[in-house]
């Protein structure tokens, strides 16, 4: 839920959108000859991708399809469509799909200017398919018996892509659209159960089918032969002919017909062997973020990240509806354009659209400090669209020292008081505000293990991808600041919808932030406290447990959705960050809520207490790299035990039973910049007691991370 994370406020990454002007025309080069010699044409100030390239691509869990079979006939008679569903396995339910998409690639591009064209070919073998197990089903009913079975198993083995694109280039990075057509070979398997008791029948059919394809995709060039990037491809190839597959006993011959649709996300390397013109370097003094503002009213930033991570088998002798699954992979993506325009001084109007595609292992569930910061519980397999972020900022200037703030993400370039109050309303993260660390806050670039980057016992108020409407008040000097936010909660756990009634219903929190140098160490640190209180439509965790023990209930999902009514949860947190050299900084959080009333938005923690370093990579030649070590536990109350314990649903666990224990992970990491703008992380976590159950586990997680500023 990378919503909940926050937006940074420095920016690794920009570049404004510069155009490159036409030579002078051949015929005006008598009159050339007769003046004086003309300067030099300035160096392009973007990178020239014109020739041919080579590469290879590929991802795991990030590539979804949906099969269709229908209209199906079995011996002459007319059934329902077959449909499949994602071929995501639905993890979380315990099945077993895998979404491997790798192959080659290689193309041709044409520039002008900062435009391109190109043409491009690729072939990928994949291992997308529909298990025995989904939701797929179909209903043969004969005399009076309505059977449902899931005879049909598909396999897509190969995809082959000819595609067109148009791109435009700006700095080293290029973002261009694709279209063209699509081919693709698929596996159809049939097992068909004799209802009367005799031998199963099997089929086999291979299909091949055309169809077309459209996409968008995003490089960076990391040096003049290299370029990193990612590509998303939605692949439509229609309805193959009419095909017979076996016969089902007693009833005669199937005969159907197969569409299949992909959406997918690959992570790319490509080498351009004749080399590529790249820009100048811009000065090594100028600071980390540059000036992309248009103009001292406009600002225009974007960034898109990709995650692709794996759990290991581990021990689990039993699994819940929501319980985390071994042996799997998954992936996400998000791309997010921040949109800031400045109506008059101090007032600032700021736009986020974000695309988000994929999900957390086991759909986002299974863990309580679960270890990707940006999965959401509203993944889609698609890229799907969301106005994550509108507000107003007012800016009330008090007097007294002032501050240049430079262009950034959501900060149109301004000089304010320091000491000044700022309101907020509209729409945001309450992380974008609260309980931000310098170390440890965005799973974009640093920690991703929800319980490091977040006080998780701070139950915040959001909507599934994690932000909500309210307004926000900041008192600021140079020592301390006081910051408060009223905003919408859900209308019930784990609910998209915020609600309305926010004189019945809404959360509040308020922080105290100061700033101090350690006198020994001579080194910047902060501390913030905050407190907060949410009124939302919960269940008490004691008395659905009683009812359920009772009787009255036999399931105590039931008890728990039948006794909602507007409940408070409180709590505190504590948040240290603290620089101990240049390079080296500290971080720790702890926080706690009261236990009693189910979560309604982040995670099932009622205890949390983290800490650990970063350090860069300066001692080693490489400033821009990072090294993290982060340690947390997280812990329930005894009511949220019992709860569990008798088959109660979380926000993000529920095993079905319950032998408790702390939750405890531990989270390493190295952030390699490639270039100033582009990063890639290699993270490991060790999860001990997920969801709480020494039953399950120790699972040991692998993942890779790719993010650009721009």
């Amino acid at each position: 839920m990378r919503g909940m994370a926050g937006v940074r406020r420095e920016s690794i990454g920009a570049g404004s959108l510069l155009g490159l002007g036409l030579c002078l025309l051949p015929g005006l080069a008598p009159a050339a000859d007769l003046a004086a010699p003309a300067p030099s044409a300035p160096a392009p100030a973007f990178v020239d991708w014109s020739g041919g390239y080579l590469g290879l691509q590929g991802s795991a869990g990030a590539s979804f399809g949906t099969f269709d079979f229908g209209p199906t006939t079995v011996g002459g008679r007319a059934i329902p469509t077959l449909r499949t569903g994602d071929a995501t396995g639905r993890a979380n339910r315990g099945r077993s799909a895998t979404t491997a998409v790798g192959g080659v690639f290689g193309g041709w591009n044409w520039q002008r200017g900062p435009w391109l064209y190109g043409v491009e070919a690729d072939v990928s073998g994949a291992n997308l398919k529909r298990p025995v197990g989904s939701d797929a089903a179909l209903g043969l009913g004969y005399e009076g018996v309505d059977p449902v079975f899931d005879p049909v198993r598909a396999k897509t083995d190969f995809y082959g892509l000819l595609r067109g694109r148009v791109g435009y280039a700006f700095e080293r990075a290029l973002v261009y659209a694709t279209f063209g057509l699509a081919g693709a070979t698929t596996r159809v398997l049939a097992t068909y159960p004799d209802l009367a008791g005799g031998p199963a029948a099997t089929a086999r059919r291979d299909i091949g089918q055309l169809g077309f394809t459209l996409g968008a995709g995003l490089q960076y060039a990391i040096t003049d032969q290299i370029a990193l990037g990612l590509d998303y491809r939605y692949i439509d190839l229609g309805t193959s002919g009419r095909f017979d597959l076996g016969a089902v006993p007693g009833l005669g011959p199937v005969s159907t017909r197969a569409g299949f649709v992909s959406n997918q996300m690959l992570a790319r390397l490509s080498w351009y062997p004749g080399g590529l013109r790249l820009p100048p370097e811009a000065d090594a003094s100028a600071p980390n973020v540059p000036d992309t503002g248009f103009s001292d009213r406009f600002s225009l930033h974007g960034q898109t990240t990709f995650v692709n991570q794996a759990v290991a088998g581990f021990r689990a002798p039993y699994s819940g509806e929501q319980s985390l699954v071994p042996r799997q992979a998954q992936a996400t993506t998000t791309a997010t354009a921040f949109i800031g325009l400045k109506l008059w001084e101090g007032t600032e109007l700021y736009y986020n659209p974000e695309f988000s595609q994929g999900f957390g292992l086991s759909r986002t569930l299974g863990i309580a400090g679960f270890v990707n910061g940006e999965a959401q519980k509203a993944g889609a397999p698609f890229p799907k669209l969301r106005s994550n972020r509108y507000f107003v900022r007012q800016t009330f200037g008090l007097g007294g020292e002032t501050e240049d703030v430079p262009d950034g993400i959501n900060q149109v370039a301004t000089r304010r008081d320091i000491e000044r109050i700022t309101v907020v309303a509209g729409k945001f993260a309450l992380g974008d505000f609260f309980d931000g660390n310098v170390y440890a806050h965005d799973p974009r670039i640093d920690f991703m293990n929800w319980s490091l980057w977040a006080a998780t016992a701070w139950d915040f108020p959001a909507n599934l991808p994690g932000f909500t409407q309210g307004v926000y008040v900041e008192y600021n000097t140079r020592d301390f600041a006081i910051r408060a936010a009223y905003t919408q909660v859900p209308k019930q756990p784990s609910s998209d919808v915020l609600d309305p009634r926010v004189f019945e219903r809404a959360g509040a929190v308020v922080e105290l932030e100061t700033r101090h140098t350690l006198p020994v160490l001579e080194q910047p640190g902060r501390v913030r406290l905050g407190a907060f209180t949410n009124v939302g439509n919960t269940a008490n965790y004691r008395e659905a447990v009683a009812l359920t023990q009772g009787g009255a209930f036999a399931d105590i999902n039931d008890a728990a959705a039948a006794t909602r009514r507007p409940r408070r949860k409180s709590g505190l947190y504590a948040n240290l960050e603290q620089a101990v050299s240049d390079d080296v900084g500290i971080f720790a959080r702890a926080s706690v809520n009261d236990g009693r009333n189910e979560s309604l938005s982040f995670t099932d923690v009622d205890a949390s207490l983290s800490g650990g370093v970063s350090i860069k990579g300066a001692r080693w030649d490489r400033p821009l790299d990072t090294i993290g070590l982060g340690a947390t536990m997280n812990a329930i109350s005894r009511p949220h035990r019992d709860y569990f314990a008798n088959g109660g649903l979380g926000l993000l666990i529920g095993d079905g039973r319950l032998s408790y224990a702390p939750e405890r992970a531990f989270e390493a990491y190295y952030a390699l910049s490639l270039a100033k703008f582009v990063t890639v992380t290699l993270d490991y976590q060790l999860v001990s007691n997920p969801a709480y159950n020494r039953d399950r586990g120790p699972a040991h997680f692998f993942g890779t991370r790719l993010h650009a500023d721009f």
